[in-house]
């Protein structure tokens, strides 16, 4: 009888740790989707003496142009669309949007993969000219090549799944260590497959290389990854030469290693991310061999 009653508050305890671990993993991963220099940009200005919202695209795939929506309002005439190469002295090119229902629609054109055009929009309104984004600014929309589902969606899976049990098994190794091995095994095993197997297949289909960290590049994306799968590494070997019982150093090496984690999810994703120079394409080299990192 007092084993039943002792095992109860234990289940309640391990549901609650998995429960704040899923709020803590998708509040982070919704953190990833909403930061980074890929995601549009939003943003508002006056127009006609009310409010007007905007979002500009920041990404795009090499095979096809990217089009840019605007909402047509009152008290816009018409607009248009101002890009060029990133890091180029090139001319700005001028590319006026047309009607497209409630909408007005201009296209950027297709870059080769990890091509990057800077642009900003015109709103011819009836008060003059506004630009978007606002004092001066341009917005940068990089390039990619389609990645087909089959391995983009096991990628995203998977390492959603490591940073649900990496933080599972931190909170355990902090309140609640039963388990602690197992939980600490399966999230090295979800970063390894997610991060080290499929991360470098999305990044060649997307990009064309299968690793652009260190020590092969500065890629943010790839440094992280590798940051976060030592910690597990380590937290690893820790946990199981201390074997059965979850000693001290156990427990510290998970929730250091679950920390790390968290820390790393907090930096935007694609930072310093591919890049193509441009330079070298313009002297000849071919697009897939002058792709630079961490700009």
């Amino acid at each position: 009888m007092h084993e039943r009653s002792s095992a109860a508050p234990r289940r309640a305890l391990h549901a609650w740790l998995w429960v704040v671990a899923t709020l803590c993993a998708v509040g982070s991963a919704a953190y990833q989707r909403l930061t980074g220099p890929t995601v549009s940009l939003r943003g508002s200005v006056a127009v006609d003496g009310a409010a007007y919202r905007y979002r500009l695209p920041r990404s795009g795939t090499s095979n096809s142009d990217r089009a840019v929506r605007l909402r047509a309002a009152p008290g816009i005439a018409g607009a248009a669309l101002e890009y060029r190469r990133l890091r180029t002295q090139d001319p700005w090119l001028r590319v006026p949007f047309v009607a497209d229902g409630d909408n007005l629609i201009g296209h950027l054109p297709r870059q080769p993969a990890a091509g990057k055009l800077e642009y900003h929009v015109t709103l011819a309104t009836t008060t003059g000219d506004v630009r978007l984004p606002g004092d001066g600014a341009t917005v940068t929309m990089r390039f990619k090549d389609p990645v087909p589902a089959w391995v983009l969606i096991p990628h995203i899976l998977l390492m959603f799944t490591a940073l649900l049990v990496g933080i599972r098994t931190g909170l355990g190794a902090a309140w609640a260590p039963t388990g602690l091995r197992r939980l600490t095994l399966v999230t090295l095993a979800t970063m390894t497959l997610g991060g080290l197997v499929l991360g470098p297949i999305v990044q060649a289909l997307a990009f064309g290389q299968l690793w652009a960290g260190f020590p092969f590049g500065s890629d943010l994306t790839d440094d992280k990854t590798m940051i976060m799968w030592v910690a597990w590494v380590v937290a690893a070997w820790i946990v199981i030469r201390a074997g059965s019982g979850a000693p001290r150093r156990a427990r510290v090496a998970a929730l250091s290693a679950a920390c790390v984690m968290l820390a790393v999810y907090l930096i935007p994703h694609s930072v310093r991310g591919s890049e193509l120079d441009y330079t070298q394409v313009d002297q000849g080299v071919a697009p897939a061999n002058a792709v630079t990192t961490g700009n």
